[in-house]
């Protein structure tokens, strides 16, 4: 599965994109939006591994 990760809404030209405080931070939350989805999938898996392994010894 392959995932394309966009940072911006709209792309922007590149003389604007290295010296702008705000493209930088719509640069940061979509950086920080990704990594929030990351580990979301990861504690989902670790939950769902942990209820598998555990069901069998309460029944």
């Amino acid at each position: 599965m392959t995932q394309r990760h966009i940072a911006t809404v709209q792309p922007l030209p590149s003389s604007i994109l290295h010296n702008s405080a705000a493209v930088r931070s719509q640069h940061t939350r979509a950086a920080t939006k990704i990594a929030v989805q990351f580990m979301s999938r990861k504690l989902r898996s670790f939950n769902r591994r942990t209820v598998v392994g555990v069901t069998p010894d309460i029944a």
